[in-house]
């Protein structure tokens, strides 16, 4: 499973959604998704935007954790 750390990063920065879609150009739904963590596939693109917005590496953004008997893990 994927998790994605994008709410972390905002809420360390005190940013909301609308903020990174400014500062990005991405659209809101887009951030909107990998914020619940529901997104099913993320462009390189965007991938790139919040890394230059956050000054991070991808593996900030992201982090591989197995899932365990085929359950997502919680």
């Amino acid at each position: 499973m994927i998790r994605c750390h994008l709410s972390r990063m905002m809420g360390e920065r005190k940013m909301k959604i609308v903020d990174v879609a400014r500062e990005t150009g991405l659209h809101r739904n887009t951030i909107t998704l990998l914020y619940n963590e529901t997104a099913t596939r993320v462009d390189l693109e965007t991938i790139d935007g919040l890394c230059k917005l956050f000054r991070c590496n991808v593996g900030d953004l992201f982090e591989y954790r197995p899932s365990v008997d085929g359950h997502k893990e919680q």
